[in-house]
């Protein structure tokens, strides 16, 4: 199949380019880097002729509020109507676990105001909600920091490898569109803090880490379901301890 992977040179896109070829596909890993730019439309209609699935995985170069709602909106829009133009069969969307609980940050209503879109649209769709990446990690430890240590929320979290996104967002992007969400997840649910102990380990980082319930996640009040995914989401392999030891070996 011919598919495109909007925001495909970035941490997930360029990992699952690389699995959808090693399956034989026809894949372009379009981005601004690739000349076409879902913001401002350039090569988009070029991009999308004669492909039956687009996958898009591109994300915001902002996380101001306002900035971050018009990158989704914007770009959703004028993506999609160049796939209705194309006669695209199948869209397949990266989003975020617990988007509708977590409307009280700019970041999760402009995925909300994404997925909405996406809904809406006519072209047939599988959205897949993931938890937050391993790779994320280290910057939920420093969103905490205070001198010697790092406050954060005792909620649980049950986050994932990039590795495993991609992988799950290759099979969607090999099967016919569900027209509903999905969600993926990583294999251990521990608290946040937990977590974040463990990276700092590691990392030989000595700083304490504090689970405090009034302490917000990234500006928002969080607790165990918030960012967890629902009773049967995918699951991912690759444990946490293990992806950190690999992550290592690779520097």
């Amino acid at each position: 199949m011919k598919i495109i992977v909007i925001g495909g040179t970035g941490l997930i896109g360029t990992q699952l380019c690389n699995a959808l070829r090693q399956r034989g596909h026809d894949v372009l890993a379009a981005s601004p880097r690739t000349g076409v730019n879902a913001l401002t439309g350039e090569g988009l209609q070029a991009a999308l002729a004669g492909a039956e699935v687009v996958v898009d995985v591109a994300n915001s170069p902002s996380f101001d509020d306002a900035a971050v709602l018009e990158f989704f909106q914007v770009s959703g829009r004028n993506l999609l109507a160049a796939e209705k133009a194309a006669g695209v069969k199948h869209h397949v969307a990266l989003s975020v676990v617990g988007t509708e609980r977590m409307l009280a940050s700019g970041y999760f209503r402009a995925k909300m105001a994404q997925e909405e879109l996406i809904e809406h649209s006519g072209v047939p769709y599988t959205i897949l909600r993931a938890t937050q990446f391993y790779e994320f990690i280290g910057a939920i430890a420093q969103s905490g920091a205070e001198g010697d240590s790092i406050r954060l929320p005792a909620a649980a979290l049950q986050p994932i490898a990039s590795a495993d996104v991609a992988a799950a967002l290759t099979n969607i992007a090999e099967q016919s569109a569900a027209n509903q969400t999905v969600e993926v997840a990583g294999p251990d649910r521990k608290p946040l803090v937990a977590f974040v102990r463990t990276y700092l380990q590691h990392n030989g980082d000595s700083r304490e880490v504090i689970a405090d319930a009034q302490a917000t996640y990234f500006g928002a009040p969080i607790d165990d379901q918030s960012l967890t995914p629902s009773d049967d989401p995918i699951t991912g392999t690759i444990p946490f301890e293990a992806w950190l030891k690999d992550a290592a070996a690779l520097h």
